[in-house]
């Protein structure tokens, strides 16, 4: 019985070992907010420039991550569309001359730096454009099928797989990450299809990057066996859930079950991105207020205060409603930044409280029941005397609820009032009346 115990015992150890997370998050991105830019529509002139002159803006707004989607040159064999897909790259060490050269990118870096923002590159590890500067000299750098041919992953037509059982790809592949960091200073990656890459090459990245500079890794990836050499994935799962609580096709309580499995199979020192949409969300399956509707905020709230990393999306705050043509010129009508407060708040709320802070570092998640829990869903987090209660009606109708027990009694400020001074005093079975996908932030700061 002992041995068997020890056994079982050891055997537990082994595994969380194995997916024991081998990052060290940097200090900067405690509390971050990641902001993703696509480059060719965040402008009429779409280039390195124009992102640059704004970088001031989106330094007010609150964000402290600048992802760029990938600034590479794109392949023109087998290109879809006019303009071809970011995820094509044709070099590695160069950059998309429609954006500019070097030497503007490293001026954004720069002045990204001075506005105290870190920037990171999107990088597409898994496959190359057809007509990539590796492809003909270095063949053995490809995978081929059963017939020894060369051939796309998916339905990925415009794009040639990488064949990671050569070891001199891995190598210029590591020299050329490597590279952005050296020359040009960047913080990081977000890493492309990175659950399409095998283990033992983050097992190799991540070591040789940091000992560059501390750096940030965000996995387009939500398998725990892949993200051990990240300090963020893509929390798919999360998007999937609040899509069909939005769409009616399940109810606000279904986030407890989410939660209950999600906080089951990851420590909470792997952070998920947060978000209610991003280049692949609004090109393919609709903008947030197409899936979303009039819940759009409600949800971009959620994101903002749940355990996780959140995202702003290019355009996010000025209520930008339309799809984005992915292979063509189709820039963004800014119109005049409408949601820029409301973002503007949640960024606030996200630095100033510790409880609101990624992973580990914030207050775990405590649900509140209440009496109408398939249209409400209320929590707590707290963290070293900081705390806040969310409380969001996750439907189209009025609600009136009771928050039940009294773990949330307390002074807050809400931080959507208009009369920042104003104090909310909860009591015990705190009765509320909500509005249709009416929201409540309420802040304790220590």
């Amino acid at each position: 019985m002992k041995k068997a115990f020890f056994t079982t015992l050891a055997l537990t150890m082994c595994i969380v070992q194995l997916f024991a997370q081998k990052v060290k998050h940097p200090e900067w991105a405690k509390n971050a907010v990641i902001y993703e830019v696509n480059v060719r529509q965040f402008s009429p002139e779409g280039t390195f420039e124009q992102v640059t002159k704004d970088l001031p803006r989106l330094k007010k707004l609150g964000v402290d991550i600048i992802w760029l989607m990938p600034i590479h040159p794109i392949g023109s064999e087998k290109r879809k569309g006019t303009l071809g897909s970011y995820y094509a790259v044709k070099d590695y060490e160069a950059v998309n001359p429609e954006f500019g050269n070097v030497d503007d990118f490293k001026k954004l870096v720069k002045t990204a730096h001075k506005n105290n923002l870190k920037v990171i590159l999107d990088w597409v590890p898994n496959h190359t454009a057809w007509d990539n500067i590796w492809f003909k000299p270095y063949p053995d750098y490809y995978e081929r099928n059963e017939k020894g041919d060369f051939y796309s992953p998916f339905d990925w037509s415009d794009v040639v797989s990488l064949n990671y059982k050569s070891q001199t790809m891995r190598e210029d592949m590591i020299k050329a990450l490597k590279f952005w960091i050296k020359e040009c200073d960047i913080d990081g990656y977000r890493m492309d299809v990175a659950a399409e890459v095998p283990d033992n090459f983050w097992e190799e990245v991540y070591p040789q990057l940091n000992k560059i500079k501390p750096v940030f890794m965000l996995a387009e990836a939500e398998r725990k066996e892949h993200i051990s050499y990240f300090d963020a994935y893509y929390g798919w799962d999360f998007l999937k859930k609040i899509n069909q609580i939005a769409a009616g096709q399940t109810t606000a309580n279904a986030l407890d079950t989410f939660y209950t499995k999600h906080n089951t199979k990851y420590p909470a020192s792997f952070w998920s991105m947060n978000f209610t949409t991003n280049h692949d969300e609004n090109s393919w399956n609709g903008t947030e207020y197409e899936r979303m509707k009039a819940g759009a905020k409600t949800f971009a709230v959620l994101t903002f205060t749940v355990p996780g990393i959140p995202l702003i999306y290019t355009g996010q705050e000025s209520a930008f409603n339309r799809r984005l043509a992915f292979f063509e010129k189709d820039q963004i009508d800014w119109g005049s930044y409408e949601l820029t407060s409301f973002y503007k708040t949640l960024t606030d709320a996200k630095h100033k409280n510790v409880a609101l802070w990624n992973g580990e570092l914030g207050g775990r998640i405590t649900k509140i029941a209440n009496t109408t829990e398939k249209a409400v869903y209320a929590f707590t987090r707290e963290k070293d005397g900081n705390k806040v209660v969310v409380i969001l009606n996750l439907t189209d109708k009025a609600q009136k609820t009771k928050l039940k027990g009294s773990t949330f009694t307390g002074d807050y400020k809400d931080i959507f009032s208009e009369n920042k001074k104003e104090i909310t005093a909860l009591k015990p079975n705190q009765t509320f009346e909500l509005g249709a996908w009416e929201y409540k932030v309420l802040v304790k700061e220590n």
